[in-house]
């Protein structure tokens, strides 16, 4: 029988495994950025976001009152990458994304962008610690859908972790259904992306779409590379700063209706 030669493949060059940011705890890692951006000087009014019947979660329960204004300093825009986007005790967040407005020493005014990512499952734990102690009683978190997804998922992972739910108490604007009240028909669709590309003029390079996240994370669990979780990293961070643009937005348009309409 004629013997079969043997090919030699090239040898495999070594994974890439890095993470942005340090390593804050066994496993979780901080990614902090600052962007000069000037300050609002004033209260922002949130008359934008108000609705004519009560916000509800996903357990029934009023959400908090809604203030008419909120101090600048006192808003979290946040948004989560998790393991899927069914929800449920099977779901959870391997990265937070926070961004508010900030006056740092060596930086000057702008927007603070903070993120963290779990590296392993064990870390998750202190990933909710650290993103508890980023809130106060004063805080009015921002999110785009986060009263439907981020808020219950979170909310039911603290509860997991047997930790205070830091959530439970704060007013929460969700911009999406302000955003959808004024724009709804005017483009294709409401997703925060095509809200920002007509409305802020904001157009990603190279983005990577929110549904591949989940796939990202598991392929570094498993050994796999982490290239793609450095692009979710830089989608979650461009989220958190359009929810800041979008904000600030929203705001001065409804300030704009009312000038016209006094």
């Amino acid at each position: 029988m004629r013997a079969r030669s043997v090919v030699a493949l090239p040898p495999r060059g070594p994974v890439d495994r890095s993470l942005p940011g340090i390593e804050i705890a066994p496993g979780l890692r901080l990614v902090e950025t600052h962007l000069p951006m000037a300050l609002p000087t004033a209260t922002l009014s949130l008359a934008f976001a108000a609705c004519r019947t009560p916000m509800r979660g996903r357990a029934g329960a009023i959400a908090s009152a809604m203030p008419e204004a909120a101090d600048p300093r006192d808003l979290l825009f946040f948004d989560t990458e998790t393991t899927g986007l069914a929800g449920g005790t099977g779901t959870r967040a391997f990265m937070i994304g926070a961004a508010d407005f900030h006056r740092h020493p060596g930086h000057g005014d702008g927007l603070r962008v903070r993120q963290l990512l779990i590296a392993t499952m064990a870390a998750e734990a202190d990933m909710l610690r650290v993103f508890a102690d980023w809130l106060s009683p004063s805080t009015v978190l921002a999110s785009y859908n986060g009263r439907c997804y981020d808020a219950p998922l979170l909310k039911t992972r603290y509860r997991l972790a047997r930790q205070p739910d830091p959530l439970r108490d704060l007013p929460h604007v969700d911009l999406l259904f302000p955003s959808r009240r004024r724009w709804r028909g005017r483009w294709e669709n409401c997703r925060l992306a095509t809200i920002e590309r007509e409305a802020l003029g904001v157009l990603r390079d190279d983005d990577l779409p929110g549904s591949q996240a989940p796939a990202a994370w598991l392929q570094y669990l498993r050994g796999g590379s982490s290239s793609m979780l450095g692009r979710v990293a830089a989608h979650n961070h461009q989220d958190v700063v359009t929810l800041a643009l979008l904000m600030r937005k929203l705001v001065a348009l409804h300030a704009e209706d009312a000038t016209a309409a006094g």
